[in-house]
């Protein structure tokens, strides 16, 4: 296939988009069920029955791989080891509750302690975003192809922030700029949106785990943009506990 010929730079790529695929399929069928089964896990965030079915489905496309997968719903949230992969199996659960189709599936490969590839897949748009730093980063559509690059800074400024937290840190951040437009989304979303120049730029000062950034994180990176913590520094990750800082993506 044409599409894998182009991103044969990516180690597993043919058999991660078709897993994701599946993922996104399965999600969307129980998405489209009125009464989804709800329930609270103990750091009180909610958890669905496309949560489950989309960890089992990765972890078994994953196992050939012999790297070890640590995933938002597992039950170790921790490795030594210097290579890896990282995996929200459905990130923007509230999104998906609140059925705004603002929901992604995440899949990271690390490597000494950053993302060097990763993916994220909208299963609403059926859209796909792979990159990685130096392997350029890519959006595959309806078949097609295309690489996405980060745009120059627009007039006003756009700034895209979470739809669910928007908190009055962010606010006030956001209040610097003179003139910008604000734009608003959930999940992993916000970090692609900077990756392909809709958005230039998207702080975040509020909570998220490592499994939420790090395969949006690779493709921003890859896309020609940053993700760092609010003392500049790339973000960074396999830290002792699994909440990442503050942090602000930026495009070109």
């Amino acid at each position: 296939m044409e599409i894998f010929n182009k991103l044969r730079h990516f180690e597993f790529v043919e058999q991660i988009i078709p897993c994701l695929e599946q993922c996104g399929q399965k999600i969307m069928d129980i998405y489209g069920n009125f009464k989804v089964d709800i329930q609270i896990k103990e750091d009180q965030s909610p958890l669905t029955q496309a949560d489950l079915v989309s960890h089992g489905l990765i972890n078994e496309c994953l196992k050939s791989t012999n790297y070890p997968v640590i995933s938002e719903e597992s039950d170790n949230i921790y490795t030594k080891a210097s290579k890896y992969w990282l995996v929200d199996p459905l990130d923007g659960t509230k999104e998906f509750i609140n059925k705004n189709g603002e929901f992604t599936v995440n899949i990271a490969l690390m490597e000494n302690r950053y993302p060097i590839a990763g993916y994220v897949y909208s299963p609403t748009s059926k859209s796909l975003y792979v990159g990685g730093i130096n392997k350029n980063s890519f959006k595959i559509q309806d078949a097609v192809l295309e690489q996405i690059q980060t745009s120059p800074v627009a007039d006003p400024i756009r700034i895209v922030a979470s739809r669910s937290h928007l908190n009055e840190e962010t606010k006030k951040y956001i209040s610097q700029f003179p003139r910008y437009e604000l734009l608003q989304s959930g999940s992993s979303i916000k970090l692609c949106m900077v990756a392909e120049g809709k958005a230039d730029l998207y702080p975040r000062f509020a909570p998220t785990s490592e499994w939420d950034t790090a395969a949006a994180q690779a493709v921003v990176e890859g896309a020609g943009g940053t993700v760092q913590d609010t003392q500049g520094e790339r973000l960074i990750y396999q830290k002792d506990h699994i909440l990442n800082p503050h942090f602000i993506v930026k495009g070109n």
